[in-house]
């Protein structure tokens, strides 16, 4: 899909993907071309444990397009080395331009993007008591929290915002029932939302053919979005006038589009 904006083609930004993962790495470079040629201009890449920090870096220094991020998913905490935090750090400090994730409810990686003050991708399952305690206890990340792949409850949402986190969705919340989609939605401010494929995972349940404008949806005109009197059910491609607007970091955000048939 090719996201169109006035007769020219809108940047996208894959807020969370790992294309380090040995299931697509043999074909890393061909994803990475026919992605860029269909429209996505950034990926962040985010690393997982300290055996694929280094691949993570090279790919950032070999493609302009990729954002590393380095950091220690919950999956890999128990195979940590006694020197993970101290290289974690190192290769951080070396790479000012990336991010720290993915990392799950860790109070130790949050700290250090916070004090580094950079962007940190948050693995967030079950945990989000303990999370609300962390960032009471911590404050705000003027840099961002990117809640990765988000499908926690709408009620979360305003807390979470208030502390800097940018709310990610991936495949998986095409999963979600539509209610409860929609009530998270209606929840995350427009300038916080962001896009992912946390690829090679989280593959949608929808076509592309599916993304469709709905003005006569409370979703989407419950926010103040403006005047959506040409807004026709037409598919992304040819959407017309779309509202470009930019976050703090410089990524692309998308308003006034919904999810059919999820």
């Amino acid at each position: 899909m090719q996201a169109m904006v006035g007769g020219g083609r809108l940047p996208l930004f894959d807020a969370h993907c790992h294309l380090q993962d040995p299931r697509i790495a043999h074909c890393m470079p061909h994803l990475l071309t026919a992605a860029v040629e269909a429209g996505v201009r950034w990926f962040a890449v985010n690393g997982t444990s300290e055996q694929d920090w280094d691949v993570v870096r090279k790919m950032g220094d070999t493609y302009p397009t990729v954002i590393p991020c380095f950091g220690l998913h919950p999956w890999y905490v128990a195979n940590r080395s006694p020197s993970w935090f101290s290289t974690l750090q190192s290769k951080l400090e070396a790479v000012p331009t990336a991010a720290v994730g993915e990392v799950e409810v860790l109070k130790k990686q949050l700290q250090l993007a916070q004090t580094l003050q950079r962007p940190v991708a948050v693995h967030c399952v079950n945990a989000f008591g303990s999370l609300q305690d962390i960032l009471q206890e911590m404050g705000t990340f003027p840099a961002g929290i990117i809640m990765h792949s988000y499908s926690g409850p709408a009620e979360m949402v305003r807390m979470l915002a208030k502390y800097g986190a940018y709310f990610s969705f991936s495949g998986f919340f095409t999963s979600m029932k539509v209610e409860k989609a929609k009530q998270v939605l209606l929840q995350v401010p427009l300038d916080r939302i962001l896009l992912e494929t946390d690829a090679p995972d989280a593959f949608p349940r929808l076509d592309p053919s599916n993304l469709y404008w709905v003005p006569e949806d409370h979703a989407s005109s419950s926010k103040g979005s403006g005047d959506n009197s040409n807004a026709e059910d037409h598919a992304i491609e040819g959407l017309p006038n779309l509202n470009v607007q930019h976050n703090q970091a410089g990524a692309p955000i998308i308003h006034l589009v919904t999810i059919g048939n999820v």
